[in-house]
């Protein structure tokens, strides 16, 4: 017995080694508790019981081995382009046994908004989204949808509008009788060929944007040591994810107005220890976005927080980091991703 264990204990330091489920379970395990309840949520039980049993049998794995296993995982998903259960895999097992048009239908319907119909699926899309898009046709058009969308949906497109092009499309809902059937149909076959469509193909999900989450969410010793092993062994997948990344260092090119936004989001208890060992900078760009009560007293919250551990900073800074995206995934903001556009906008 003694020797067997001896032999675990030296498999656990050689990759190689590893079944595809016990490496599935590192990953699972290095991730976090709050990441893998996540990826628990997409399993079924016997899947989350085996996974689970693997878990249970590891024992002590060293750095090196969950360092190699992050890297060939980012390595393959960089240089297969797709993932089992992705759009992109769905998409081909499709075109096997459908006609190319009713697997274009369905993978827009996959990748658009939610919803049976038409009307469904944009008040599924975000105001911001959807008025960027009606502000470019006629009036008469922008008032059909917009009396077809429900009312606090429509409150909030015209709000979006610019002043004159929204009172036009007001002034022609108050003289819009019923709308022909054939118009209906044809302003539906519009925004199906055209808006969804194009949302759809926005949609799509570069591999690198999802691994970039997942190094966002790492402490920032283990996205350091990633990063550095990844640029060693496909440099080009290392920096497109660092240029999808975003950190709390990032806010320093943002905005009042984006900053504003936020801070209305975050959870305003993070903010004294995501704030702690900044630089000046920073801190003063969050402070000038406050009354001058609320500034006050976060600073007096920053100053008497004492020695604090370096896991609790990055994880409170991880936290606000997160909830920045989060607007800008419900269109509330936006993350540029051009170098030259860098910055949040609202």
């Amino acid at each position: 017995m003694p020797a067997a264990h001896a032999d675990s204990a030296h498999a656990r330091d050689d990759p190689k080694t590893l079944t595809g489920m016990e490496k599935a379970a590192v990953i699972v395990l290095a991730l976090g508790e709050e990441n893998a309840v996540r990826i628990f949520t997409h399993m079924t039980d016997d899947e989350i019981r085996e996974i689970s049993q693997t878990m249970a049998g590891l024992g002590t794995v060293g750095a090196g081995v969950v360092e190699k296993l992050f890297v060939e995982f980012v390595d393959q998903i960089a240089s297969s382009g797709s993932l089992i259960g992705s759009l992109e895999s769905t998409e081909r097992l499709l075109a096997k046994v459908l006609g190319k048009e009713r697997v274009e239908n369905i993978m827009e319907d996959i990748r658009g908004p939610a919803g049976r119909t038409m009307w469904d699926k944009l008040a599924n899309v975000s105001e911001a989204v959807l008025a960027s898009y009606l502000k470019n046709e006629y009036p008469q058009t922008v008032a059909v949808v917009v009396s077809k969308i429900k009312p606090a949906h429509a409150a909030r497109v015209l709000a979006q509008l610019p002043e004159g092009f929204a009172m036009e499309v007001i002034l022609r809902m108050l003289r819009m009788e019923s709308v022909q059937k054939d118009v209906l149909d044809d302003i539906e076959r519009i925004l199906k060929t055209e808006f969804m469509s194009n949302l759809a193909r926005t949609n799509r999900r570069d591999p690198h944007e999802a691994m970039a989450e997942i190094f966002n969410n790492l402490d920032r010793s283990a996205e350091t040591r990633f990063i550095g092993s990844l640029e060693e062994r496909n440099h080009e997948s290392a920096e497109k994810i660092k240029s999808l990344m975003f950190t709390f260092e990032d806010f320093t090119r943002l905005d009042g107005g984006a900053i504003q936004s936020i801070l209305r989001a975050v959870d305003k208890n993070k903010l004294p220890l995501a704030l702690k060992g900044t630089s000046e900078e920073l801190k003063t760009l969050f402070f000038k976005n406050m009354s001058e009560r609320a500034a006050r007293l976060l600073r007096e919250d920053i100053a008497s927080l004492g020695p604090t551990r370096l896991h609790d900073i990055e994880e409170a800074q991880n936290n606000i980091a997160k909830a920045a995206k989060d607007l800008a995934a419900k269109g509330e903001i936006i993350i540029a991703k051009n170098s030259e556009e860098d910055q949040l906008v609202y």
